[in-house]
């Protein structure tokens, strides 16, 4: 009886309680902040940015979009390197080029440089973040677990609301190279403190690593992305019939589809392309893409209109987007009740309609109080957007595909961002080169549109009923 008891206990062993998890769990929240904050952080930011090195709107909507595009397309990669290489290794391999980029790019002197740095810190955020949830998730166990990756999740919207409010403050004080050298003191603090916590790797062979790397497959849908961007945002000037617009968006096409024929045909593909053959996750993904991209073109536009069409400070404009951050806590509180009792698809298609509500008001309505209330009512109704995002992508799916399921909807998640900016941008070209409210107010009109029209999708698309997330899974 007791050689059996032994013989159990080696079959299914006692997972190994961290005695500082913690401690760690503090340090790999603190960098997911920082990576989330960066991506609109530099918006309030962007026109000090533009007068002192005299950039066009091209560059000024690179780099908000370099960092996202970078952030978004090799998050996947990312995570199979993890995988290959050991989640420690990455882990601190992308936190020091993220610090590392950081100081670059608030030394920036120049666009090349600026957008560079931004690249790169895009890059340091795709290889950090895939492997600090991988830690997390192998570190808690049972409640623990979930109470952690709770706590993970939380910072994707706290860090965008309060990137808008930082990014003023640090550009109206020590200036807007601060927006970027925050990040260094913090992250050599997680630097001194985390290889110390942090657990041994799981090593493979090095027969193993190479077969788990799709590094064709991350340099396609990356280079794709890139393409589309390119084209949306050489519309604003070209116009949308111009070689220079058309050329691109074609290119990107072609890579899509490139992408997807090597994804069939790799033995250990990137991303699995019949996950996106999945109804909840199409339909998950569908909505991220959207919500994300709605979310950072409003606070994009928002931050220039502030301050070049009505004139206010950098320190101004981030204290008026405190009701915007407020309304993304109080979006967020609501969302989890209302799907409780409704499920996904009203609340999916109610929020985009109130988010499209408020870019009618910021379509049709003047001067600054209008603009901070159109604001907040974007925000506040597209945060049960990205609950009934990630409800819908996991929610209605089995255990075992909810892994992929959630890297796939996390690359939508950056995506989005990477797009909705570029293409704001361009609708709202005249305006921002001329500090005019028309081309603001086209551009606001055209986020109504598509949250709209994303709202009648919705409705066709998200499955009826209620779901249930599985255990141990995350979308930020």
């Amino acid at each position: 009886m007791a050689h059996a008891t032994h013989s159990t206990a080696e079959t299914h062993p006692e997972p190994t309680v961290h005695p500082r998890r913690w401690m760690l769990l503090t340090l790999l929240c603190l960098s997911q902040f920082m990576l989330i904050l960066d991506v609109t952080v530099i918006n309030v930011a962007l026109p000090s940015i533009g007068a002192d090195l005299h950039l066009t709107r091209e560059s000024l909507t690179w780099a908000v979009t370099a960092y996202t595009l970078c952030f978004g397309g090799l998050m996947l990669l990312g995570g199979r390197l993890a995988d290959a290489f050991g989640a420690r290794r990455l882990l601190l391999t992308g936190l020091v080029l993220f610090t590392v980029a950081s100081l670059a790019t608030g030394l920036a002197e120049n666009a090349t440089v600026l957008i560079g740095g931004r690249l790169a810190q895009g890059i340091g955020a795709a290889l950090l973040s895939p492997a600090a949830l991988a830690t997390i998730s192998r570190t808690f166990h049972g409640p623990e677990r979930n109470k952690a990756l709770g706590i993970w999740a939380m910072l994707g919207g706290i860090g965008f609301a309060v990137g808008a409010m930082l990014g003023g403050v640090l550009t109206a004080g020590p200036g807007w190279s601060w927006v970027f050298f925050i990040n260094i003191p913090v992250g050599l603090g997680v630097l001194l403190l985390l290889p110390r916590l942090l657990p041994a790797s799981a090593r493979h062979s090095s027969s193993n690593n190479g077969s788990r790397i799709d590094l064709p497959g991350a340099v396609l849908v990356t280079t794709a992305t890139g393409s589309l961007i390119y084209g949306l945002i050489k519309a604003g000037d070209a116009g949308w019939d111009s070689a220079d617009t058309l050329v691109p968006l074609f290119g990107s096409a072609v890579l899509y589809a490139l992408f997807a024929v090597v994804e069939r045909k790799i033995s250990a593909p990137l991303m699995d392309l019949r996950i996106l053959a999945k109804r909840p996750v199409a339909a998950g993904s569908f909505l991220m893409l959207v919500a994300t991209g709605l979310l950072l073109g409003f606070i994009f536009l928002g931050s220039l209109y502030l301050q070049q069409v009505r004139g206010l400070s950098a320190l101004s404009t981030g204290a008026l987007l405190l009701p915007v951050a407020v309304a993304t806590a109080v979006g967020a509180h609501l969302a989890a009740h209302l799907i409780a009792h409704a499920g996904a698809r009203p609340v999916a298609a109610g929020g985009l309609l109130v988010s499209g509500g408020g870019g009618l008001v910021l379509a049709l309505v003047d001067g600054t109080p209008g603009t901070v209330a159109g604001l907040a009512v974007g925000a506040i109704g597209i945060i049960p957007v990205f609950v009934a995002a990630t409800t819908t992508a996991l929610g209605f799916i089995s255990h075992e595909e909810a892994g992929i399921a959630s890297g796939v909807v996390n690359t939508f998640h950056e995506v989005g961002g990477a797009v909705g900016a570029a293409t704001v941008s361009t609708v709202a070209a005249t305006g921002i080169a001329a500090h005019s409210a028309t081309g603001f107010h086209a551009a606001y009109a055209t986020l109504a549109v598509v949250a709209a029209v994303a709202a009648l999708i919705a409705l066709a698309v998200i499955p009826r009923g209620k779901a249930e997330l599985p255990e141990g899974v995350h979308v930020h």
